[in-house]
């Protein structure tokens, strides 16, 4: 089917939840994603940051074509050879110790949040009141399931499906005051982003992080960091919360742990981790055999040396070649990001640059109105980027040029 029969039959079978844009995806190979008519498009969107390695890398390719392994799935009622080993793994570069998998980033969300609460009622049990409120942070975006859909800041997320998981309280974006006035003994974990994707690339401040970090030991509350799509090389960090030198008692990662599968892990210290018993959360499907198998693989590709320094190398050049585009074009607010999570802020709503930019050959990504986010796959090169920036000058200098034609009307 041709993308015009492909789009036709989504507007009947489909639920509309998407506003998709107008290409229809076959294949691709490296950076570039291709379409159902043989256009190339170099792309600066990586999947929502699942891509981190690209299409089609040989290595993970190779996972996928190994004859030698027939399990797709068994029962977490049993071992398979892969689950314990990424376990140790990414409990050695979060500097935790043990691994709950899942499927999604919400479903993780939700499992730290029910860790939090579990992890109050066990260890402060003859106290008067329950341990029960999580603190999260203003324009935070956690998920979309109704635990984490209560710890999400935006009201358009919220409001259609209230009342929500009652105890969540937000405090203001990076005050540090409001932070300190907001906990109270009955705060069982403070949960953030160090980098706020959807809410726009914002980047919580040292003084902030470490000042909910220190409540949260002075109080014995969860400290939890919010990986989904900061983590896992994304910043040229294993985590991004390593930047600071913070030590979090949780931390939840999904996006491009398994290559493009559903597999995302809440990682925990081993005193934490054990307020689950048997029983107390599970899932059917989280850490399969080919989905660890994979992330295995994943894991030893960003280990190689040198690829951490690699993406903060190019992030850095990514990002001066933005502030670079900024100084030139007054519509460019601000470039906000770290490694290879980076955004320009516009004043003016920028639907009409990811569309012009589609029609350029570039995939890039919309949020909040007027924010242009780049989460490209982390083997993007410099003469990638600067094909990019070439583009988007042009772009927005025509913006710019006819008085944001078709933008501000």
């Amino acid at each position: 089917m041709n993308f015009e029969e492909i789009a036709a039959l989504e507007k009947t079978a489909l639920v509309p939840t998407y506003d998709r844009l107008p290409i229809l995806a076959v294949k691709g190979e490296g950076c570039y994603l291709c379409d159902d008519r043989g256009k190339k498009y170099l792309d600066f969107l990586g999947g929502l940051a699942v891509n981190a390695l690209g299409y089609a890398h040989p290595e993970l390719l190779a996972v996928l074509r190994d004859e030698s392994e027939t399990l797709l799935h068994v029962s977490n009622l049993l071992y398979h050879r892969y689950q314990a080993p990424l376990a140790e793994k990414l409990a050695r570069l979060a500097g935790l110790d043990r691994v709950f998998f899942g499927n999604t980033g919400t479903e993780a969300i939700e499992g730290a949040i029910k860790l939090a609460r579990a992890y109050a009622r066990k260890h402060h049990p003859a106290e008067p009141f329950e341990r029960t409120e999580i603190l999260a942070v203003e324009n935070s975006f956690h998920g979309r399931t109704l635990g984490a859909l209560s710890a999400t800041w935006p009201e358009k997320y919220r409001k259609p499906f209230e009342p929500l998981v009652p105890g969540v309280r937000f405090v203001r974006l990076n005050d540090v005051a409001h932070l300190r006035e907001s906990f109270s003994a009955r705060v069982a974990a403070v949960l953030l982003e160090v980098i706020q994707g959807e809410g726009g690339v914002v980047e919580l401040r040292e003084d902030f992080l470490k000042t909910a970090e220190e409540l949260c030991r002075a109080n014995d509350a969860l400290f939890v960091a919010d990986e989904i799509q900061c983590g896992l090389a994304r910043t040229g960090q294993w985590f991004a919360y390593q930047k600071f030198g913070l030590k979090p008692d949780v931390v939840v990662v999904a996006k491009p742990l398994a290559a493009g599968l559903p597999l995302s892990a809440l990682i925990a210290r081993d005193h934490v981790a054990q307020a689950f018993s048997p029983g107390m959360h599970g899932t059917t499907f989280g850490g399969g055999p080919l989905q660890c198998r994979l992330a295995l693989k994943v894991i030893e590709i960003m280990e190689r040396p040198g690829f951490l320094e690699y993406v903060r190398e190019v992030g850095a050049y990514f990002r001066a070649e933005l502030e670079k585009l900024r100084q030139e074009q007054p519509v460019i607010r601000e470039v906000r990001g770290d490694g290879l999570m980076l955004a320009l802020e516009l004043t003016v709503p920028c639907k009409s640059v990811v569309r012009k930019a589609l029609e350029a050959g570039f995939l890039v990504n919309c949020i909040q109105e007027n924010v242009l986010r780049f989460l490209p796959p982390l083997i993007i090169e410099r003469r990638h980027v600067d094909e990019l920036i070439a583009a988007l000058r042009s772009i927005v200098a025509a913006l710019t040029e006819s008085e944001m034609e078709g933008v501000t009307a």
